[in-house]
């Protein structure tokens, strides 16, 4: 869209998460002696290296928020969660988890993974059976110190695969055309079983801030139906539905409008204006 401003120079930036480090992209008006709004990006399920722990990467959530309130350029009392898919289930619970004062402002999430159950029943049940195998040998071979056991993220209908919908493997790998260094369609298969059981919908009842839930009706990874049943019981949910696919919104007009539409929600619910930098304000 012609009237949409450019990205601000970006920053690489790492911060503490308790047994590691995180690697992250902060971008930020070059005004350093103001204080700005800060959105927090949780990326969908296939933006990462091989091992995906779902523990870990909401101790990674928590930990970017601890690091945005504590920038000395960052304002803590405007901070934003906006999640995708799999990030779109971490920023809901990371949201009815965080106790801090002031809390998250709002939350954005976009066709989000909030309940496990139900995403493994949209899958063929003997693909799904096969993954939870597998994962059931991934983590016996970790606890042995031997290799990970691989399964793909995404794959054909019938594959062994985390995600096996007719439109999933062509959606997911057209998200990355470039296949960066290091790009693997696949992951260790002992997060097969974890995310059957992890159901991050069943926490937005807790979320007091206003939440933005975009949901794609024909999603065959999310199923809009659930996701709706748990977006309602969020306190100051705000639904949006289009007529795409899960991986339809990333591109195109679908895209286009669901942009336009968060950017209208957070100029509602959240201040854009740059703030005078305050002594209390630390650096992390």
């Amino acid at each position: 869209m012609s009237g949409r401003q450019t990205a601000p120079p970006r920053e690489d930036v790492r911060f503490d998460t308790g047994d590691g480090c995180c690697a992250a992209s902060l971008y930020r008006p070059d005004d350093t002696g103001t204080a700005a709004p800060v959105v927090v990006l949780a990326h969908g399920m296939g933006g990462m290296r091989q091992l995906l722990d779902i523990d870990r990467q909401l101790a990674d959530v928590a930990a970017a928020l601890r690091y945005v309130r504590g920038h000395a350029h960052l304002d803590p009392t405007r901070v934003v969660l906006w999640g995708t898919s799999f990030g779109g289930g971490h920023v809901l619970l990371a949201a009815a988890r965080d106790d801090a004062r002031p809390g998250v402002d709002a939350v954005i999430t976009r066709c989000p993974f909030t309940d496990g159950l139900a995403s493994a029943l949209a899958t063929r049940p003997r693909s799904a059976w096969t993954v939870v195998r597998r994962s059931v040998r991934d983590r016996v071979a970790a606890r042995r110190g031997r290799r990970p056991i691989m399964v793909a993220t995404a794959g054909p209908p019938g594959s062994v695969a985390l995600m096996t919908a007719p439109d999933a493997e062509s959606g997911h790998l057209a998200l990355v055309p470039d296949q960066p260094h290091g790009f693997r369609n696949e992951v260790a298969a002992r997060v097969g079983l974890s995310s059957i059981c992890h159901r991050p919908g069943r926490y937005t009842a807790g979320i007091s801030c206003p939440v933005l839930f975009t949901v794609c009706d024909d999603d065959t990874v999310a199923p809009a139906r659930t996701t709706i049943r748990h977006a309602r019981r969020a306190p100051r949910a705000e639904i949006r539905r289009y007529p795409t696919g899960h991986f339809d919104i990333y591109c195109g007009q679908a895209f286009e409008q669901v942009i336009d539409d968060r950017i209208e929600f957070l100029t509602r619910h959240v201040s854009t204006e740059i703030q005078p930098r305050t002594s209390s304000t630390t650096t992390d």
